[in-house]
């Protein structure tokens, strides 16, 4: 049994937080101590993990909006400085599969939604969010990853695409605080009961997979004040932290 952080007093921020992995993992969270702001698009989702948290005796503000109104990423970053100065968690877990389609295929729209859920939310996140979480003594950024990355895969492309795009930027944000006591690291759930892996592998058995609730112990300790993991992949099926291959050279 892996025990999970004392995050009591932290402030934590998670994306995609009604359903799936992000719900799981902010229950977890609020179990752990933490404040939760918890954001999502649909506001009845919200509300029954509102129900969630309360129940373990934890606390939420709920911030239900589209990642998709860059706006209101800004006006949150405003709304958490205002409130506690400070941000000492972010899992930056939304995300959307997109068509599994060739790349011909892909209407500009569906792909013009991918990138802008996958990357540039989650860019515009770093850049409002980075000096709350830079104000914390141990600021902890999560970003959501996939084994789709690992290799090219036929029809896939929107979704590794933007999620291969995702880890360089998640990457590179971790080179730039090096000398502060920020740690930002991505994570891999593997296989897990979603509605996005239903969407994926409609024909698949979902009880022969992992819950989100299942991964939640592993996941919980990347968020941890003493974490010392920093520009790393975690692994949630093999247990274990990755990183890319350095370039012998740029090109």
């Amino acid at each position: 049994m892996i025990e999970l952080p004392d995050l009591s007093g932290r402030v934590a921020l998670v994306t995609g937080a009604s359903r799936g992995i992000g719900y799981a993992v902010s229950v977890g969270l609020a179990r752990a101590g933490a404040h939760v702001i918890a954001v999502a698009r649909t506001v009845g989702a919200l509300e029954e993990l509102d129900d969630a948290i309360k129940a373990e005796g934890g606390q939420a503000t709920l911030v239900p909006f589209d990642l998709a109104d860059m706006d209101a990423i800004d006006r949150l970053g405003g709304a958490i400085f205002d409130r506690w100065k400070k941000l000492d968690i972010l899992f930056a877990n939304a995300g959307v599969l997109g068509p599994l389609t060739p790349l011909s295929h892909i209407k500009p729209k569906q792909w013009d939604e991918v990138v802008t859920t996958n990357l540039t939310a989650n860019w515009r996140l770093i850049r409002t969010l980075d000096p709350l979480l830079r104000a914390s003594d141990a600021g902890r950024a999560v970003f959501m990853t996939t084994g789709a990355t690992y290799a090219p895969r036929p029809y896939w492309g929107a979704y590794s695409i933007t999620k291969i795009a995702l880890e360089q930027m998640a990457l590179t944000y971790a080179m730039e605080a090096v000398n502060v006591p920020l740690k930002i690291n991505l994570v891999n759930p593997g296989a897990t009961r979603t509605a996005m892996r239903a969407q994926a592998m409609p024909g698949e058995d979902p009880e022969t997979l992992k819950s989100p609730a299942d991964i939640v112990p592993q996941i919980m300790p990347l968020f941890a004040p003493e974490l010392e993991h920093h520009g790393l992949i975690y692994d949630v099926p093999r247990d274990t932290w990755l990183s890319r291959p350095e370039p012998v050279e740029a090109n």
